[in-house]
């Protein structure tokens, strides 16, 4: 038996394309990423922010998310320490902006190697927003009678991450193509890393006062 019909695959695509293209606090991030380290960095965070969304397709399968949905406290310990790291990535961008002055017509370049992809897993894996998503999303598209539950999670966490990675590429070649001249400007650099960093810490504050409905 086939895990899934025609109708229920097309019906999930269609809402997957139109929840990957709505902006949001993963849009954000990429932009965020790309601008301060190019298309090649943009696409290290979208790949990042994918593999979180296969390991919360994962979790709803095996039916780790719905701790989240009937825990107050499992919800709270992660949404803080979710929290906490962004506010952390916020401070850090805040102090490495010094790096670049207006002085300086060759600020010190934006360094990863790898770790904004680590980061972005973290970021996504750390939302609990996110993992109740999944629960309320995906089961709508899973028929136990069809068997393998968690294979089924697993085959529309991958379609989904697939359907969002490619628009993180979009964006990333796109807004490449534009901040590769603004990286080069010292007064630029500078204000980036500000930016970044209240993008960060905003974004972490937001996370510490969402609700669990």
């Amino acid at each position: 038996m086939q895990l899934f019909d025609t109708p229920t695959l097309l019906a999930y695509l269609a809402a997957a394309v139109v929840l990957v293209i709505i902006p949001g606090p993963g849009t954000a991030w990429i932009i965020a990423q790309t601008v301060a380290g190019g298309t090649a960095r943009g696409l290290r965070a979208g790949l990042g922010l994918e593999t979180a969304t296969l390991i919360h397709a994962l979790a709803a399968g095996f039916g780790l998310s719905a701790v989240l949905a009937t825990s107050a406290l499992a919800f709270e310990i992660l949404k803080y320490a979710g929290a906490f790291y962004l506010v952390w990535l916020g401070i850090k961008a805040w102090r490495s902006g010094g790096n670049a002055t207006a002085d300086d017509p060759h600020p010190a370049p934006v360094r990863d190697s790898g770790g904004v992809y680590w980061r972005s897993v973290v970021t996504g894996v750390l939302n609990p927003k996110v993992a109740l998503f999944f629960l309320a999303f995906l089961p709508q598209f899973v028929h136990p009678e069809r068997g393998l539950v968690w294979l089924q999670f697993l085959v529309l966490g991958v379609l989904l991450s697939i359907i969002g990675f490619s628009n993180s590429a979009m964006l990333s070649t796109m807004i490449g193509r534009f901040g590769h001249r603004l990286r080069g400007n010292s007064r630029f650099a500078h204000w980036r890393q500000r930016l970044l960093g209240t993008f960060f810490i905003g974004l972490g504050l937001r996370l510490a006062l969402q609700q669990r409905s």
